[in-house]
């Protein structure tokens, strides 16, 4: 072979190699559930497509460009990515951190090949959803069973001595790793990330005033809620009486065959309680008391509903009482001083106290003072 055919030959190879190369520095990634017509182009996984069949390229799973057995029908290779925009993916089975919302966070999208468990949240078409129940991949859009709407992406990281976790709202004041440090035996129901989920219904629960304020009023709620819980180890309170005042309330008196035990963080009691808590967070707790028990996310608003609106047995909101620097005892007060203060029992009162002093420590913060009641 002589030089002249041996170049040729060279550069067939060479454009063999590159035919299906495809510059996606303005291509957009591929997100599931957006409306695609033919012949719009995505990339995914470092390649680019072509639609071919506008009704089945919204659809992720067997559908996604480049990634289930059916995704041929769908789309039209064009080729693996160069240019500056080669290298991202936001397809539905991508790792890579996600841009949706305006909290952007370490949430991965989406995938129907992964299995999810309670607290994941992930990036869905640009919205994040917070998984309520383990399952192997469903839909977040179409098994609302499974998966809740979130408004943002709780922060992963941060360490017990820092200044700030780097998360927004509670999450930027208590970080998943000193929730977890706190709770080290807690039930898997009791999730950091439906905490954060359900402190955004409230957005001045741990948000108001100093840092020294924030940090004491998250170290007293979850010190409260450990009391309450066991260690946030009890979902259902271990004597489970009906609870029924026999009093009407704008719910009624009480559902046929209902029970209103102590149920979730704050252990919420009493048919009252429930009908009050439900009409305040759109629910039917009334009704359905058991969903606070099987909701992480329910869950952790009843008790925060509480924290920042009831005075209970005491003289205002729990919160009112850390942020306007009424101690932590009087936070005591509202939630069992008619049991514990005034002398009513000094042990579980210590204990609520000594819970408060080891997380504020946790958090690097003075306690106050005023710790009791």
């Amino acid at each position: 072979m002589n030089m002249t055919k041996l170049s040729m030959f060279s550069l067939l190879l060479f454009l063999a190699g590159h035919a299906m190369a495809y510059d996606c520095s303005s291509t957009p990634s591929f997100v599931n559930g957006t409306g695609y017509s033919n012949g719009s182009i995505v990339r995914n996984n470092g390649a680019a497509y072509q639609c071919t069949v506008g009704g089945w390229c919204s659809q992720g799973g067997a559908y996604a460009p480049g990634e289930g057995w059916a995704w041929g029908d769908a789309w039209n290779s064009l080729g693996a990515c160069n240019g500056s925009g080669g290298g991202g993916s936001s397809s539905s089975s991508s790792s890579s951190s996600s841009s949706a919302g305006d909290n952007n966070g370490p949430c991965p999208q989406w995938s129907s090949n992964a299995t999810y468990y309670a607290g994941d949240v992930v990036a869905y078409g640009g919205s994040f959803y917070l998984a309520e129940h383990d399952n192997p991949g469903y839909d977040p859009t179409i098994s609302t069973w499974f998966w809740e709407p979130t408004a943002t992406c709780p922060n992963s990281g941060g360490s017990s001595s820092s200044s700030s976790t780097g998360g927004n709202g509670f999450a930027a004041v208590v970080s998943e790793v000193q929730f977890n440090q706190m709770f080290p035996n807690r039930n898997t129901f009791y999730t950091y990330a439906g905490l954060v989920n359900a402190a955004a219904t409230f957005p001045a629960f741990a948000t108001t005033g100093d840092l020294t304020t924030r940090r004491r009023e998250a170290a007293a709620a979850l010190a409260n809620f450990s009391h309450e819980t066991g260690g946030l180890y009890y979902i259902n309170e271990i004597a489970q009486g009906t609870y029924c005042s026999g009093t009407a309330t704008p719910c009624g008196v009480c559902a046929a065959g209902k029970k209103y035990h102590g149920r979730g963080p704050i252990q919420l009691s009493w048919n009252y309680n429930y009908c009050a808590a439900g009409q305040a967070l759109g629910l039917n707790l009334w009704e359905n008391p058991d969903q606070v028990s099987q909701n992480p996310t329910t869950a952790w608003r009843t008790a925060l509903w509480f924290w920042m609106t009831q005075s209970g047995a005491g003289y205002r909101p729990a919160h009112d009482s850390m942020v306007n620097g009424q101690g932590f005892g009087e936070t005591i007060r509202t939630i069992n001083g008619s049991l514990e203060c005034n002398g009513g029992n000094p042990g579980q009162v210590q204990s609520r106290v000594n819970t408060y002093l080891d997380f504020i420590q946790i958090l690097g913060a003075t306690p106050g003072n005023n710790l009791d009641c």
